[in-house]
């Protein structure tokens, strides 16, 4: 099936515009009809129509939906299934719309005699290079479903991995984002209150109040412009952080920061040696596949470090070699690929080491869970008990005038 685009009149002559799901604009033809419609234009929606709609920018495939279509496939054409009748079946199954218009244009470029790494290598915001060269080293070695059900394999576990981390990131978030909310009401609409009160009393303010009662004026009075000048250091380093430095210099910050740095550099790592791993198993020459990691890895730093790796492989260099000079690097991985390239077994070497950093991030996001609440609950403690102190000592001040 594939989406098309309507317009019809209906019985009353007025305009009607929609999109339908059919096998060929013959169909839609007759499905109009069957609904009083006279249609006036019939067209395919494919997926270029989506990439130039206003609202483009919503036109995502999830990591999860991408790890399901390349399962199914791969079950689809173990069992010889050809391959655009597989891919027609799945743009039935597919729920998202952008996504079955994907499909349905990769299934027709296919059709039309094109292999299916080039028909999805057209859409490379969906299908990167990494599943491209890996679909091109299947139909070369003729293990496409093999190649494929491996590939869905290590994208599930590496969706799998990103779900740990943002889960872990959600209850710290919203505890602090809630404490500031809360901060703010208290500060511009509690205090100001109370005053007018403590100040008309005479008595003199402790130093904790007397700066609870200035924040509290100085947000009261200027919030708007802090408001303002917070969105322009915001938007200005969300556009430094696009340029070459910027980036750099955020991404150098990520994997240097204390206790999270550790995590960001073993996911990194894991990245890596699971790309790499999987290029390898797939046929892939071993500098191509360096390149496909370089453009998949995500940061500048080890852009950087597999620029050089990839230079030093073309000149005849092993990829050990290189690696043992990168500060970024941790010995064990550079140590472990040279004994992999020594003894003919670095793919083998390459899912051990990813195991081993699977399981290091696994545990530091366990302990860090383990480790952020007690954290927070101490933090909040210090918060509150100051606000409190600062508030109820005057008033006891106070009392103790009368």
């Amino acid at each position: 099936m594939s989406i098309f685009l309507y317009k019809a009149r209906d019985k009353r002559d007025q305009l009607v515009e929609g999109v339908i799901d059919a096998v060929s604009e013959n169909a839609v033809a007759v499905l109009l009809a069957e609904k009083g419609l006279s249609p006036i234009e019939i067209k395919k929606q494919l997926a270029e129509d989506f990439e130039r709609q206003i609202l483009g920018f919503l036109n995502r495939v999830r990591v999860k939906d991408k790890v399901v279509f390349f399962r199914q496939l791969s079950v689809m054409v173990d069992a010889s299934l050809p391959i655009v009748k597989s891919l027609r079946i799945l743009v039935k199954q597919n729920q998202n719309k952008y996504f079955k218009s994907v499909i349905s244009s990769v299934a027709d470029d296919v059709d039309g005699g094109a292999k299916l790494s080039q028909a999805m290598a057209k859409f490379p915001r969906v299908f990167a290079d990494f599943y491209t060269n890996i679909i091109a080293s299947g139909e070369t070695s003729g293990r496409l479903s093999e190649v494929m059900e491996y590939l869905a394999d290590q994208q599930e576990k590496d969706y799998d991995m990103q779900s740990k981390i943002k889960g872990a990131m959600i209850y710290p978030a919203f505890i602090f984002s809630g404490l500031v909310v809360v901060g703010l009401v208290v500060m511009i609409f509690v205090i100001p209150q109370m005053t007018t009160m403590l100040k008309e009393s005479g008595v003199e303010l402790p130093l904790a109040t007397r700066v609870l009662i200035g924040s509290s004026d100085f947000l009261s009075n200027y919030f708007i412009y802090i408001l303002i000048a917070i969105i322009g250091v915001v938007a200005s380093l969300f556009y430094y952080k696009k340029t070459t430095g910027g980036r750099r210099i955020f991404d150098l910050i990520k994997i240097k920061v204390p206790v999270f740095g550790t995590i960001v550099t073993n996911v990194y790592i894991v990245r890596i040696t699971r790309s790499l791993n999987t290029l390898l198993r797939g046929g892939v020459p071993a500098s191509k596949a360096l390149k496909t990691v370089r453009r998949i890895v995500g940061n500048a730093i080890y852009e950087e470090m597999l620029d050089q790796t990839i230079k030093e492989v073309d000149e005849g260099s092993s990829i050990s070699d290189s690696l043992i000079a990168s500060r970024h690097m941790p010995i064990l991985v550079s140590q472990m690929i040279s004994v992999g390239e020594e003894s003919g077994k670095l793919e083998e070497v390459l899912g051990k080491l990813t195991g081993f950093y699977t399981r290091e991030v696994d545990n530091a996001i366990a302990n860090l869970s383990i480790l952020i609440e007690p954290i927070i609950m101490i933090f909040l403690g210090i918060m509150v008990g100051s606000f409190v102190a600062a508030v109820i000592m005057p008033m006891w001040q106070l009392s103790a005038a009368f």
